[in-house]
């Protein structure tokens, strides 16, 4: 991270106070994601081996920049090293709104107005900026071309439909993708396509949307980017408002181009599955191959979508290998258990003073994680905290100041995290979390309270308990 704060020096003329890792890492896309800051000044830095889609993300930000779009402004890079410093746009995403203001099929009017913003900007990446983009920076092509969606098709065949045991066709199937593939290349695809037009994409700052990961973009067809967004698996977004969704898109594209609704719809379907199929691939890849079964649990939506999609949205063309495939997924009790409540998992957080010995696990679980916090800065040293504890104001106001606090606990969580998913996929109901110092009192009480906060907020039961606290009361 050390090229990062030299970018951050560079830029800003001084050094960042606190080093965040944002856990990018642990995505889909394998870049390292860090928040670096000071009291002054906020910038994100990526870290990433990819040159080539590093150049792509840089030269179409400074484009779509030029152009009046809404993408994070570049602050510094370095190429060599794979790294790069762009703006900070918050930590709120169209699909945490979502996500936070729904019960059920019933999403709110805040989310509402939020997509159709989203869908109005749209058009301007498509059509605006199709003959500004430098398309020889696309990677790893230039357009959505044969090759591209062979290479989408097989990624769901091979790393999908193979690792999750569903039985197919070879050759029937290659027969219908060969269909489906000459059928997708009749739609005009002189548009620039953004290829990951999705919830989790979307920066939202003061309620105003700002766009994130095109750097896969290449020239394409319309239909796509639209597709992504509507039929995005995690987000699920109810079949009625993805409707209303559409006509809007459709409305606002037509005041760019002269649109032929008739010829648009023909080939919307079509997108939405070959969509769905490269998600799925996506998801069979990261969950099956590599063993993040955070990625599975999006599988059951994806089915959802597939489902709904067999009922009301014939294709033009007939494809009776792929929709037998499709069946034969839809009734895989192995793929829709992905979707079943694990069991709740308890973590249980313990704040100790080393001078007394290990926490005892009463869970009998026997793992879980010990963190020393003993080279933090010690309030216990200054007389006005002596009385006080890590659960009193002044203490965690004084910790709050100290960046090392603010990157150990940073690091503990992204640990904690990635724990707690891979335990509530495989069902186990205990993980122990402590935290020790020298006396038991200020430190180790601080990062409890922060740790058990931080679980709750993402639906964890969570249990606490302040040894030397509770044994001196």
């Amino acid at each position: 991270m050390d090229v990062l704060s030299q970018l951050f020096e560079k830029h800003f003329q001084s050094a960042p106070t606190q080093v965040l890792p944002l856990h990018g890492q642990l995505g889909g896309s394998g870049r390292n994601i860090i928040r670096l800051a000071n009291d002054e000044h906020t910038a994100i830095g990526i870290l990433y081996g990819v040159p080539e889609e590093n150049r792509a993300f840089l030269e179409f930000s400074r484009a779509f920049r030029r152009n009046g779009l809404p993408v994070p402004e570049i602050y510094q890079e370095d190429l060599e090293q794979g790294a790069y410093l762009e703006e900070d746009l918050g930590d709120l995403t169209l699909y945490q709104l979502l996500t936070a203001n729904r019960s059920g099929e019933e999403v709110s009017p805040e989310v509402v107005e939020a997509y159709r913003k989203v869908i109005s900007v749209l058009p301007r990446f498509q059509v605006e900026m199709r003959d500004k983009i430098n398309y020889k920076l696309c990677y790893p092509r230039a357009s959505f071309d044969r090759q591209s969606i062979a290479w989408d098709l097989n990624y769901f065949k091979y790393h999908f439909l193979r690792l999750a045991g569903v039985a197919f066709g070879e050759q029937a199937l290659e027969k219908d993708f060969a269909a489906l593939t000459k059928f997708l290349l009749e739609a005009d695809h002189n548009y620039f396509l953004y290829r990951d037009f999705q919830s989790r994409n979307v920066m939202l700052v003061a309620g105003q949307p700002y766009f994130l990961d095109y750097q896969g973009g290449r020239r394409g067809a319309l239909q796509y980017d639209i597709a992504s967004l509507l039929f995005d698996s995690k987000a699920d977004l109810p079949p009625v408002l993805r409707e209303q969704l559409l006509e809007h898109y459709l409305r606002v594209l037509a005041t760019f181009i002269p649109l032929d609704r008739e010829r648009f719809l023909h080939y919307y379907f079509g997108f939405v599955y070959v969509r769905l199929m490269q998600a799925l691939g996506a998801y069979g890849f990261r969950g099956f191959y590599e063993r993040k079964a955070v990625f599975l649990q999006s599988v059951p939506y994806a089915l959802k979508n597939i489902r709904w999609l067999l009922h009301n949205a014939p294709l033009a063309i007939e494809l009776p290998a792929l929709m037998a495939t499709f069946i034969a997924m839809l009734g895989s009790e192995k793929l829709q258990s992905f979707g079943c409540e694990p069991e709740r998992l308890t973590v249980r957080v313990t704040s100790f003073s080393f001078h007394r010995g290990l926490p005892k696990d009463d869970s009998g679980h026997g793992g879980g994680f010990i963190f020393d916090a003993r080279s933090l800065p010690n309030p216990g040293r200054e007389e006005r905290f002596k009385l006080l504890t890590g659960k009193d104001a002044p203490v965690a106001e004084y910790l709050e100041q100290q960046a090392s606090v603010h990157e150990y606990l940073a690091h503990a969580q992204a640990l904690v995290d990635n724990s707690v998913g891979n335990y509530r996929s495989r069902g186990f109901k205990n993980l122990t979390v402590s935290f020790g110092c020298t006396g038991g009192q200020h430190r180790s009480v601080y990062l409890a309270e922060q740790m058990a906060e931080h679980l709750r907020e993402r639906g964890v039961d969570v249990i606490v308990q302040h040894r030397e606290l509770e044994s001196a009361g």
